[in-house]
């Protein structure tokens, strides 16, 4: 008789065995009836998918990026005297292949598409040729009042479809207001930002450098009053339900759901983009709503929001009109400008999510004057649609974001604008701190306070005013409104 402790070990070993088996089949090989279960999103740190990234780029160092405080190791620079080590921009206006684009066909047909793959494959990275659908929910709607005027209130979750990975779920917050007395659509200025209920669901966190001195306070109407006072609705996207603002949540929201939870490609679209195509999904929503005017829909963003705006802008045509406040590197600034934020900080661990994994190389063994674009491109991607760039003082606390390279940005934009048959800013010489230039199809104005978009409102919205047109109905009866409340 066979020992039965023989018998129980070849019993566990031929199950043992059949385990392995299983583990090893493929999907297509699974048991009938039975599907395999989606592979869960992989957790990385940012730290660790930074650092996957150099691995993929074969790069074992970055430079590393400018000190918010001058008693840091590498001081951010403020002399103008050292801040255009690479003067010489690339020519928007020069095809790959060496020839000067003379015509708006050719521009359309040739030069736009060339730049739009650098910035693709070297910048922001690509988006997928399909995305998920956004279904579109109105969970609330409110009357209330902002100021004098009445209005609409309606808070909207749009749903992406997360079939084809159910493990991760994407619910893109959106507010929009419209006029309540308005007889018709109207235009809508939207905010790429969060809505003050929102805010206070945040934790604190601790920026990745010193923080600017805060702005002074507001005194007069808020950004919405002023937009309701032009007859104008308002709506405020929050970007970071479309997409985490860090590199451990790459493999999930929106980039992660259609990676399913693995990490990027190295021209993978990064964050920017992401929630440049949030910014879109809503102007889709917008275009089914009849109280907005779908054609006339302007985005402002500040910040590493303004960021955001200027690639939603660039890469959306159905935007009507931007404003792009204190932007800095990745945004409206010179990327080879060595003033406030660098290269080397956007391709640091706190930052390098912005942008596809590629850019890490021009902070390694690449410098910045090696990229075969810049900001000035990425403005003329807007043409011939209206942009208006601003920021403040590095004395008012925002040299971080640079006005300076921001307006040779705007500048380095008006061939491209002229050959389309609109206007450019009109010079080349920086105005005086306060000076609005805003006559042409780029505006620009510094004001002087700091890190924040407030001042500069009044300018903008003086400078939309030529492309937003409210119905003379509708901006007489949220006049009208106004006047009746302020009477009351």
């Amino acid at each position: 008789m066979r020992d039965p402790r023989s018998i129980r070990w070849l019993t566990v070993a031929i199950l043992f065995a059949l385990t392995l088996d299983l583990l090893a089949r493929p999907a297509a090989q699974a048991p009938s009836g039975a599907s395999a279960a989606p592979t869960p999103p992989l957790q990385l740190t940012s730290e660790q998918d930074h650092q996957r990234m150099m691995d993929l780029l074969h790069i074992t160092a970055l430079r590393p990026g400018a000190g918010g405080s001058p008693q840091s190791p590498n001081p951010a620079n403020y002399d103008e005297s050292k801040a255009n080590p690479y003067p010489k921009l690339p020519d928007p206006l020069v095809l790959n292949n060496g020839k000067k684009v003379k015509t708006a066909k050719v521009w359309w047909q040739k030069r736009r598409p060339e730049i739009v793959e650098y910035f693709d494959r070297e910048i922001y990275g690509r988006m997928p040729a399909v995305t998920p659908k956004v279904t579109w929910e109105v969970v609330n709607t409110a009357k209330e009042m902002n100021g004098d005027v009445p209005v609409i209130t309606k808070k909207l979750v749009g749903h992406v479809d997360n079939s084809s990975y159910p493990l991760i779920s994407v619910d893109i917050q959106l507010v929009l207001s419209t006029p309540a007395n308005a007889t018709g659509p109207v235009p809508v200025m939207m905010e790429i930002g969060f809505t003050p209920e929102y805010m206070a669901t945040l934790p604190r966190r601790t920026p990745p450098r010193p923080a600017p001195p805060p702005p002074p306070p507001d005194t007069g109407p808020t950004w919405q009053q002023q937009v309701l006072a032009k007859g104008w609705g308002y709506a405020i996207i929050i970007p970071t339900t479309v997409q985490a603002d860090n590199g451990a949540g790459l493999t999930q929201g929106i980039i992660g759901l259609v990676n399913k939870g693995q990490p990027r490609a190295l021209d993978d679209w990064g964050v920017l983009r992401a929630w440049g195509w949030g910014a879109s999904r809503a102007l889709d929503y917008f275009e089914t709503d009849k109280a907005v005017d779908a054609k006339q829909v302007g985005l402002e963003g500040h910040s590493r929001y303004g960021k955001a705006t200027l690639v939603a802008m660039a890469y959306d045509p159905r935007f009507a009109v931007a404003y792009v406040s204190s932007s800095g590197t990745g945004g409206a600034k010179i990327l080879r400008r060595n003033f406030g934020e660098l290269v080397e900080n956007i391709a640091g661990t706190s930052e390098y999510h912005w942008m596809a994994g590629n850019f890490l190389k021009y902070a390694g063994p690449l410098t910045p004057n090696d990229l075969p674009v810049d900001a000035h491109e990425l403005i003329a991607l807007c043409a011939p649609r209206p942009v208006f760039i601003g920021a403040g003082t590095l004395e008012g606390g925002d040299g971080w974001a640079d006005a300076e390279g921001t307006f040779i940005a705007a500048v380095g934009s008006g061939p491209v604008y002229k050959l389309l048959g609109k206007k450019d800013l009109g010079t080349a010489v920086t105005p005086p701190v306060g000076t609005p230039l805003i006559d042409g199809d780029v505006a620009f104005r510094q004001h002087s306070g700091g890190h924040t978009p407030a001042p500069n409102w009044p300018t903008f919205i003086q400078f939309a005013s030529r492309y937003l047109k409210t119905p003379p109905a509708a901006a007489s009866a949220v006049v009208a409104s106004s006047t009746q409340h302020s009477n009351e």
